[in-house]
């Protein structure tokens, strides 16, 4: 996101239970590099970030498109659809354990690398005209996979050349960056290079990747100060994947206040997924807008999101941490009260720019609580366990917003939101005062 603050709650927790071998440090040779936002590992890191979330942002536009257009068949979209998410279920949690056992700079470089080759891969079967679902099925699925690589070997790499410190404003740039990547900059560039050339999307992707690894290249080493790069557990004897596995969903859940995250995480994950699901067809129906104009609310969004990336480490430093991730929760629920409420356009606007405000602020501060309390031995195996738990719930949220909203109206299931993501925050509240 010194002194004790809340009613003599330290605003940064207490580490001595991890213990110094839990703490992630940079490699011997390494030692005279200095943690913090401004050193020059932490920004290119963070340039490593932003050209990859840019590549995400291209592909997440240009790939349903291209089955789209390519096969005008529900079931082929579909398919990519779900090869690009099922490796979050399938592939997300052993590849938190795998790379708790390695070097993670050398996983984020493989992970860039691999991503490289597919996506030229890609591209050029797309130019000589082969039979492509297969292809793109494939793809979407170990694109994904190479993705739950490289984003739980980054938050090792981010915790080590941010320090305890800066983790806010690291967080707070992590999540600008990505926000500005996937959601403006990455589908603006599909929608462009698309228009021109569809295979042209794939090629910058690629291009985004190997550049993005060769600045990975540069970075220094992550090392365990317990003398053993990467090993799980802090250096103990090796155990199966399976147990190591479990042991981060142990924690995950045995952890008070990471059960307190990540409680809060899958439940207003939950809980937006459903207003996603039913978002567009209020937008064109209750608030008739045109179609075209539908994806401004995601852009209100962004820049919302952008803004409390900036702002909400600085809040943190003033205040006390768990206050403010109740303030981001309050934000988010008056947003979609704010849809449901007013169905007028300007609204709808403002509505969006609240609630990215509320998002963003909420997984900066989320983000930087659980990289705290996570021993680095097994920050990859925390991270993955995390994102599937709270990523789980999603689909059950998409899939009762629309039977609901038959039964009764659309705007019923915006207000039956924002009032159970006030019922979280009333929950939960003393609990993230605590923190």
């Amino acid at each position: 996101m010194a002194g004790p603050r809340d009613g003599g709650v330290s605003a940064r927790p207490n580490h001595s239970h991890l213990g110094t071998e839990h703490r992630m440090t940079l490699a011997p040779q390494e030692q005279a590099h200095h943690v913090g936002v401004r050193t020059r590992s932490f920004r290119g890191l963070l340039v490593s970030w932003a050209l990859t979330s840019m590549g995400d942002g291209v592909r997440t536009a240009a790939l349903p498109l291209y089955a789209a257009v390519s096969t005008r068949d529900p079931l082929a979209v579909s398919a990519v659809a779900v090869a690009e998410v099922l490796p979050w279920l399938l592939v997300a949690l052993p590849a938190g354990a795998l790379v708790d056992r390695c070097e993670p700079k050398w996983t984020v470089l493989w992970a860039h690398v691999f991503r490289f080759v597919l996506t030229l891969v890609l591209a050029a079967s797309i130019v000589t005209g082969t039979d492509v679902l297969w292809v793109l099925v494939a793809s979407a699925f170990l694109l994904t996979c190479a993705e739950t690589f490289a984003d739980s070997a980054s938050q090792s790499m981010l915790v080590s050349y941010a320090g305890s410190d800066d983790l806010e404003r690291a967080n707070g740039r992590f999540v600008g960056v990505e926000t500005t990547g996937i959601q403006i900059a990455g589908p603006l560039a599909a929608a462009a290079l698309f228009a021109w050339e569809p295979a042209a999307c794939f090629a910058t992707i690629s291009l985004a990747f190997i550049l993005a690894a060769l600045r990975v290249c540069v970075l220094p080493r992550v090392r365990d100060s317990g003398g053993k790069t990467g090993a799980a557990d802090g250096g103990q004897s090796r155990t199966t994947l399976r147990s190591e596995v479990l042991s981060g969903l142990r924690f995950l859940l045995g952890e008070p206040a990471l059960r307190t995250v990540v409680g809060v995480v899958g439940m207003t994950a939950l809980l937006i997924s459903a207003v996603n699901a039913i978002a567009v067809l209020y937008a064109i129906e209750v608030l008739e807008l045109p179609a075209a104009a539908v994806p401004t609310l995601l852009v209100c969004t962004a820049v919302g999101t952008i803004l409390a990336a900036q702002v909400v480490p600085w809040c943190a430093e003033r205040a006390a941490t768990g206050h403010v991730m109740i303030g981001c929760l309050s934000l988010l629920a008056l947003g979609i009260a704010l849809f449901g409420l007013a169905p007028v356009p300007v609204v709808a606007w403002i509505a969006y720019f609240v609630m990215g405000v509320g998002a963003g602020g909420w997984n900066v501060l989320s983000a930087t609580k659980r990289q705290r309390l996570t021993p680095a031995p097994m920050m990859g195996r925390v991270t993955s366990a995390h994102r599937v738990l709270a990523w789980g719930l999603m689909p059950l949220g998409a899939a009762v917003a629309g039977p609901l909203a038959t039964f009764t109206s659309l705007g019923t299931v915006l207000l039956t939101a924002a009032a159970l993501v006030g019922v979280v925050v009333a929950f939960s509240a003393r609990r993230l005062t605590a923190l």
